[in-house]
């Protein structure tokens, strides 16, 4: 066979679970697993540049997820927003970055309202500086268009469903 016409060779993290039905899905989960650890890693170290180290890939997203829009958020919202089952996960997150004075809460009734504070709000602006520098302006050029940004993001999220709904028929085995 011609190097042309060889078969592509499938790099699969388990290869007992590639399947003739969905050949290269065990890639794909490979894939997503290489690139969350990359991602969770990133995460951590662009926050510890910015001046908040000590922080795992989970605070890290809660204290962003606190932070978007600027407008304060409840423990269940964050929970659903972030597609985390253990509200204890986020509960433990959200005290810890409370400690550290980047997140405050506000009891409104029965429930606490989260919100940045001015010091969170300045890591966050040095979280973005350091990501601009060492992440942005590391993308080669093709690859920093809109179109692929959102055409990623679009599939990433159409996964997620694909493995929540799976996790559900699982459960119910």
């Amino acid at each position: 066979m011609s190097a042309t016409h060889a078969p592509k060779s499938l790099i699969a993290a388990s290869s007992h679970l590639v399947s003739d039905r969905a050949p290269d899905l065990s890639a794909v989960e490979f894939g997503l697993m290489i690139a969350g650890h990359a991602f969770n890693r990133w995460i951590v170290r662009c926050m510890a540049a910015a001046g908040l180290p000590d922080l795992t890939s989970i605070d890290v997203i809660v204290l962003h997820h606190v932070y978007h829009r600027q407008r304060g958020k409840k423990l269940a919202d964050i929970c659903f927003t972030l597609n985390i089952e253990d509200t204890h996960i986020v509960n433990y997150s959200l005290k810890k970055l409370e400690r550290l004075g980047v997140v405050q809460g506000q009891r409104s009734g029965k429930e606490v309202i989260y919100s940045v504070t001015p010091k969170g709000s300045e890591i966050i602006g040095r979280y973005v500086e350091v990501r601009e520098r060492c992440l942005i302006d590391g993308l080669p050029a093709a690859s920093s268009g809109l179109e692929f940004s959102q055409d990623l993001a679009n599939l990433l999220r159409g996964l997620s469903g694909v493995y929540d709904q799976a996790a559900r028929a699982a459960t119910s085995l």
